[in-house]
């Protein structure tokens, strides 16, 4: 049984720093701004920043390293193809590498609607830059958003089609020319935009207490708004934010070079993807605050509730420009990497070039999009009710399991060897003994309070 991967023919990142930023351009994406804000504004502010950083720690961080290590050992550019690769040369059944193609499908999915909700961002930033709502009362401000999305095919569809376009056009590039340019282009102007963001929020609602209200709600815990519930959503914020149950790190672990320690690689993603959370909440709840808005308002905190507080703040509409192209920066580097798992698959298993692979299996997803772009029931089944409870979570389950428990010993050891490899076996306890429990909690609270709870109350 051979312990030592043969030779490939992937493309590989060109360094260390690359592959960094497009991990991190993965992970960081509309999950961080958009989703995290709602979350942690509707599950108890500082009480559910705690469970979530403990999340990454505990689970987040194993399953990461996990997908790193399946991608790089496997002799395969797909996510498939790698964790079929192992689970041969390991003895062990290849049902084991249905981790990977729930992860794929989850991934292939959900890039159908993020196109969606990316072209919602694009079309707020004309509206800013414009001053649309400048003036506009908040009443009428809040009705916009309602209105663009009743009216997709004027107001939306021209976006959803760009931005898939887009999508495409970077993935077909290749991993060098496309993914890792945009990630090496768009993540530092991501960081600088972001930190600007987040420093005029602070200080302009210094004055009417907004910042001493944003800093307490999200840095001092009520432990008694920790319930089950609450945790369920930190777990699951934590896993959709990273990116982990969608094979895409896996895909992204194929094309790691060996002189990179795994281990450091999944701390220092996971750590990056937390601080950018973080400064993201900094950056939306101080104007919701000063502005006394609604700071539950779930995912209207970025389509209505900061176009409110912004409309006729003093530089307001640049300020919102700048938030909405903030957004859009990180729309595009997490949806080239969800578009991969699905491309690299259809690239292998079909052989074809990787370009010819990419615009088929793009204008699937924008087919797919179209759904979720005319009925927002559907986007809440694929998201809310699919990919995100089911998918995603059984992907990372069966990922941890297989890396723990059936990968040959000496394919893991040699995996984790060399600089943070004391750092890596102290992860791979994370990854037998507590992410697999964590995992299937995810997985059975999701299915029952999303199908089986409601058909028995039914």
């Amino acid at each position: 049984m051979a312990s030592i991967p043969i030779e490939r023919g992937t493309a590989q990142w060109s360094s260390r720093f690359a592959f960094i930023m497009a991990a991190v351009g993965s992970s960081v994406g509309l999950g961080n701004l958009w989703r995290f804000s709602a979350e942690l504004g509707t599950n108890g502010g500082a009480a559910f920043l705690v469970i979530y950083i403990a999340c990454i720690v505990f689970v987040g961080i194993p399953v990461l390293m996990s997908e790193y290590i399946i991608g790089r050992a496997g002799n395969a550019a797909s996510a498939v193809g790698s964790s079929n690769d192992l689970a041969e040369r390991s003895g062990v059944s290849k049902v084991w590498s249905s981790g990977a193609w729930f992860g794929m499908i989850a991934s292939f999915l959900i890039v159908s609607f993020y196109c969606v909700v990316a072209a919602w961002v694009l079309a707020y930033i004309p509206k800013f830059l414009f001053g649309s709502f400048a003036g506009m009362p908040p009443g009428e401000i809040e009705q916009q958003f309602g209105l663009m999305v009743s009216n997709p095919t004027t107001q939306v569809l021209p976006w959803f089609l760009f931005f898939g376009l887009v999508t495409a056009w970077l993935v077909a590039r290749g991993v060098n020319k496309g993914i890792e340019l945009a990630a090496r282009l768009l993540m530092p102007i991501f960081f600088v935009l972001l930190i600007g963001l987040a420093a005029y929020s602070i200080i302009s609602s210094m004055s009417s207490g907004g910042t001493a209200d944003a800093f307490a709600f999200m840095f001092t815990p009520d432990f008694n708004k920790i319930t089950p519930a609450v945790a369920q959503s930190a777990l699951g914020q934590a896993c959709f934010s990273i990116g982990i149950g969608n094979a895409i790190m896996i895909t992204y672990g194929s094309y790691l070079p060996r002189d990179v320690s795994i281990p450091k690689s999944a701390v220092t993603v996971s750590l990056v993807d937390t601080c950018v959370a973080i400064i993201a909440g900094l950056a939306i709840f101080p104007v919701v605050f000063a502005n006394d808005l609604d700071f539950e308002a779930g995912a209207g905190i970025f389509f209505t509730t900061l176009p409110t507080a912004l409309s006729d703040a003093p530089g307001g509409m640049l300020i919102g420009a700048a938030f909405f192209f903030l957004a859009f920066f990180a729309a595009v580097t997490s949806s080239v990497s969800l578009l991969e798992p699905s491309v690299a698959w259809v690239a292998e298993k079909f052989n074809l070039a990787k370009a010819k692979a990419a615009w088929i299996t793009g204008a699937a997803i924008m087919g797919l999009g179209l759904f979720s772009l005319y009925s927002l029931e559907f986007m809440d089944f694929i998201d809310g009710g699919l990919a995100g409870p089911i998918l995603a979570p059984l992907s990372a389950l069966m990922v941890v399991l297989f890396t723990g428990w059936r990968l040959n010993k000496a394919i893991l050891a040699q995996e984790l060897s060399g600089p943070g490899e004391m750092l890596g076996k102290f992860i791979l306890f994370f990854v037998r003994f507590v992410a697999p429990i964590f995992m299937g909690f995810v997985l059975i609270m999701g299915t029952w309070s999303k199908w089986i709870a409601p058909l028995i109350a039914g």
